[in-house]
């Protein structure tokens, strides 16, 4: 496979799992009384409103040229808490909104490898099990209660407000902690190994394996 092939086969679900989890975002909270995400013309499955700089161009084409690996991030949603009906209560499925999208996500890719595989399309078979893996791992990784993931802002939520204050006091060295735990191996020994599960759990449900 061409390199170009292969940039091909992990940009396009990168670039789809990023975009609808922060759309998810956005269109969740406009259910629930904050329209800024649409006023601010976010509420778009077009790419270019929600690219980052360096979370969507810079990091993934690094990855991408030293590892072969691609992982980003998109711009997030702006979310203004205080415009929802209920604050604390809406916050919750607002955060849960992006993860629960990239499952969704995981299974129309899933549908797409079914279909490639009838249409002996290898391409798109690889283009398929990039997007399932892709989503499940964006959905396993912002699910880590840790603010500013959307795990923390579920976490958050729940919490009684004393607790829920301090606890937000995590979301400036929340990055640091996230890069020091894929350091020490948490991609490997917690995220992978659930990604894994529920992948097999998805192909043996398809038929394909």
């Amino acid at each position: 496979m061409s390199d170009i092939q292969t940039l091909l086969i992990w940009t396009i679900p990168v670039l789809f799992a990023i975009t609808v989890h922060e759309t998810a975002h956005g269109w969740t909270a406009s259910q629930f009384g904050d329209h800024t995400a649409r006023m601010m013309g976010r509420l778009t499955l077009n790419p270019i409103k929600h690219i980052d700089p360096v979370g969507t161009i810079l990091v993934p084409a690094f990855l991408f040229f030293v590892s072969g690996f691609i992982f980003g991030w998109a711009k997030p949603v702006p979310i203004n808490s205080s415009a929802l009906r209920s604050p604390k209560k809406d916050m919750l499925w607002v955060a849960l909104a992006g993860p629960l999208s990239n499952f969704i996500m995981s299974v129309l890719w899933l549908l797409v490898i079914v279909i490639a595989v009838n249409m002996n399309s290898q391409l798109f078979v690889d283009m398929g099990q990039i997007g399932v893996q892709i989503n499940l791992v964006l959905a396993v990784l912002n699910l880590i209660p840790l603010p500013p993931l959307d795990g923390g802002r579920v976490v958050s939520s729940i919490l009684p407000g004393r607790l829920s204050y301090q606890y937000d006091q995590l979301e400036p060295y929340g990055l640091y902690i996230l890069l020091a735990l894929l350091f020490i191996g948490v991609f490997k020994t917690i995220i992978f190994p659930i990604v894994s599960f529920f992948q097999t759990l998805m192909y043996s449900f398809a038929g394909l394996i």
